[in-house]
């Protein structure tokens, strides 16, 4: 049996890909962006979709061995308010994390904007302690897998085991420099492993196919994170998942 993967503010499908390059089924999607759900419906066309996180939960959603998502970043973002997991978008973390205590994953992959450091990670964590999760997290962008973009994302594990990446807890945020450090090790080691062709242009085609859709598809790519990141992240923790199905 394959390991399964249920997809919270899937978008379009970054962590799905991934995940799905591993050899994980994907069991179920949400995701409010008509757009983005069309191109769901496009790659997942046999995968059950749902609408809105907040209309989500045991009583809809399938349990899963992993939970992923990538919460809105509006109230975390430099660029916004910084009303941080108190805003009306980013309090959406609530539903995420409801989900995980009533579905109870062996793991939930979390992904948000490097400002969560200073703006929330804390309860982030201290939440998914209350319901039994240790949390790990790094920063990795982009460019650790060859993109020619930094694009810095807070990467987070939670874990119902306490297991982790079988490397040291985080149980408190990391000083910048233990981060940057660890970005910097990590980015040889996944470059190694993803050693893409990264165009860094798009190609005429590209701009001018579909036209009337281009903001819809600019704001989804933008939205979306890097599927080899995940995918590296599903490679780590399939082996813990195997057990339970050898």
């Amino acid at each position: 049996m394959k390991p399964t993967v249920g997809s919270l503010f899937a978008g379009i499908g970054g962590f799905d890909l991934g995940f799905e390059r591993e050899g994980y089924e994907i069991r179920w999607q949400v995701e409010i962006d008509k757009y983005c759900n069309k191109v769901l419906a496009k790659h997942w066309p046999e995968v059950p979709r749902y609408d809105d996180v907040r209309d989500c939960g045991l009583h809809n959603l399938e349990p899963v061995d992993v939970i992923t998502g990538g919460f809105p970043c509006q109230d975390l973002s430099l660029a916004g308010k910084q009303k941080g997991l108190d805003g009306e978008r980013s309090a959406l973390w609530w539903d995420y994390h409801r989900i995980i205590g009533e579905l109870r994953p062996r793991f939930a992959v979390v992904e948000n904007v490097p400002n969560l450091l200073n703006r929330g990670i804390d309860r982030v964590c201290g939440s998914l302690a209350e319901i039994g999760y240790d949390a790990e997290w790094h920063i990795v962008s982009a460019a650790d897998v060859g993109a020619p973009h930094l694009r810095k994302r807070v990467w987070l594990v939670a874990d119902a085991d306490g297991a982790g990446f079988g490397e040291r807890r985080r149980s408190q945020p990391m000083e910048a420099q233990q981060l940057s450090a660890q970005r910097r090790s990590a980015s040889s080691r996944w470059q190694d492993r993803y050693n893409e062709n990264w165009t860094t242009e798009p190609s005429i085609c590209r701009v001018l196919d579909g036209i009337p859709h281009r903001v819809d598809r600019l704001r989804g790519l933008g939205n979306a994170i890097v599927p080899q990141i995940a995918q590296h992240i599903a490679r780590t923790l399939k082996p813990q998942l195997e057990l339970v199905y050898a």
